[in-house]
């Protein structure tokens, strides 16, 4: 049965939860179907509000940055010719792992980067530059141009193949780290863009990290879930291939005649419901 499932699913029939609300999405054309284990774990309920990884680090960020006090938002001063970073609190050397930021399109200008860094990418720079990514240590995406960069340049545009014309990223992002392949990926309008990054370094510890110019902005990040290397569990699958076989709509669960544990199991997304981490 579980074989059965992952030929079924590796054959391009999974779907995100939202198709009929993202097809007018300028990215759904770039999309891309995701791996088995991220298929599942998008679909797989977040963790509790609250979790150590749902905060950034009230030490590694500029000066010209504060973290609210529940650790989940991080606000920039009104400052001029600064570029200011900051890195999650806590960071992750194996598994695969998904975070959602919020930053509002109004509220980034130009040079703001999100992606991963290690503890050494640095936090403050005079002017207004690019910081993560400006080093051997970060792997950042400019959301205000679509460009990839690390090491300094510029390392393509995301999503690949993309569009000539810039595509305007939304308030929601997700942020998908798999430490075990070294791979940074995003998801936008619950479209999958692929992998941005290939070289991240195994076993390293890796951060999400943010870097802006923009005077008041405020981001604010979510750790949703993760799991580790090992092959997704047979009620994952199963609940996914349930989900996208029975096409559910999980804002109309008034129209599912199942029983309510069952009910449970499949109306869960994560977007709602909390679930434990897998570690």
């Amino acid at each position: 049965m579980g074989l059965t499932l992952c030929c079924w699913l590796s054959d391009g029939h999974y779907k995100t939860t939202n198709q009929s609300s993202s097809a007018q999405s300028a990215f759904n054309p770039f999309s891309v179907a995701p791996p088995i284990r991220l298929a599942v774990l998008l679909d797989t309920p977040p963790v509790a509000p609250g979790h150590p990884r749902s905060q950034w680090s009230s030490t590694h960020l500029s000066d010209n940055l504060r973290v609210c006090p529940s650790g989940g938002c991080v606000s920039r001063a009104r400052v001029e010719q600064s570029s200011d970073a900051v890195r999650a609190a806590v960071g992750v050397a194996n598994g695969l792992h998904i975070w959602e930021v919020l930053w509002e399109e109004q509220q980034r200008g130009s040079h703001a980067l999100l992606g991963v860094s290690t503890c050494k990418c640095p936090l403050q720079a005079s002017g207004y530059t690019v910081l993560i990514g400006s080093d051997t240590c970060s792997w950042g995406w400019e959301l205000s141009t679509n460009q990839l960069w690390h090491d300094g340049m510029e390392a393509g545009r995301y999503p690949e193949g993309g569009a000539t014309e810039v595509l305007k990223v939304p308030d929601r992002i997700l942020l998908v780290v798999d430490a075990d392949a070294g791979t940074l990926g995003y998801v936008v309008d619950d479209h999958y863009m692929g992998v941005a990054f290939t070289v991240l370094p195994k076993g390293a510890e890796l951060f999400p990290a943010v870097s802006c110019v923009w005077g008041g902005a405020k981001i604010c990040i979510r750790y949703l879930c993760g799991m580790t290397r090992d092959p997704p569990d047979l009620q994952s699958l199963s609940r996914l291939s349930a989900r996208q076989t029975l096409r559910l709509d999980t804002t109309h669960t008034g129209n599912v005649s199942f029983p309510p544990a069952l009910q449970r199991l499949l109306l869960a997304t994560n977007r709602s419901t909390p679930q434990v981490i897998v570690k």
